[in-house]
């Protein structure tokens, strides 16, 4: 099994093999909280106004996600697994754009099977990995708004990756990287009304759930089914 780790839009483009889009803060640890609450189907995508357009034609689906970290306008929810923990959302769909993880997703087109990644699902994506035992695994750090590599999406790669190659982890030193590297920001005060301190938390829960978001396709849209493994 080869095993690459890949950056940003330029990596999401040539990824190939079974292609892991990792987005940690926030989206891909966001989707798997919404399952949790009971969203059955969501829709990732790219173009904001395209999940405009799909809540304007379908006004029951829960609308979610962020351009420059905020949630845009109009939309239900930002792009905070916190936000979602109380909400009602059983038998919802959900439609979800953010500025890396969905766009990851829009743009992994040579991939012959996409799933999505996090640190709250990573023994799962591991597990799932190793039964499908791909000849080529593609591991695709989105990065902050596709435009630099992060901490957290590298590390969740890494993580992944030694876990495959059965060599140690440190989660531990890792979560302490993210603190004062690219998670600093949940503990802006002046930031919490978008990136609450509870999102560090949420997001870094290890192997909080044990299922994986594979994309489907649906027509000419994406969505994530939520396979347990």
């Amino acid at each position: 099994m080869e095993i690459k780790i890949l950056q940003l839009l330029d990596g999401a483009k040539v990824a190939n093999g079974l292609t892991v889009i990792i987005d940690v803060f926030r989206a891909f640890s966001t989707a798997c909280y919404a399952f949790e609450v009971g969203i059955i189907k969501s829709y990732p995508v790219g173009d904001i106004d395209v999940a405009y357009k799909l809540k304007e034609n379908n006004p029951d689906y829960i609308l979610v996600g962020e351009r420059n970290e905020q949630k845009p306008l109009g939309f239900d929810f930002g792009n905070s697994p916190s936000q979602l923990l109380n909400g009602k959302f059983a038998g919802k769909t959900m439609v979800h754009t953010t500025s890396s993880g969905t766009q990851g997703i829009a743009n992994a087109t040579n991939a012959d099977e996409i799933i999505t990644g996090s640190f709250v699902n990573a023994a799962a994506i591991v597990r799932y990995i190793q039964a499908k035992n791909p000849k080529i695994v593609s591991l695709v750090c989105m990065g902050y708004a596709c435009e630099y590599p992060t901490d957290e999406d590298t590390l969740c790669a890494e993580f992944i990756k030694n876990e495959l190659e059965q060599k140690p982890n440190n989660f531990n030193e890792m979560v302490e990287i993210m603190r004062n590297g690219s998670g600093a920001r949940f503990f802006d005060p002046e930031k919490q009304s978008w990136s609450p301190e509870k999102d560090f938390e949420l997001c870094l829960n290890l192997n909080r759930f044990d299922f994986v978001l594979r994309v489907e396709k649906e027509g000419e849209m994406n969505y994530l089914k939520k396979i347990n493994i």
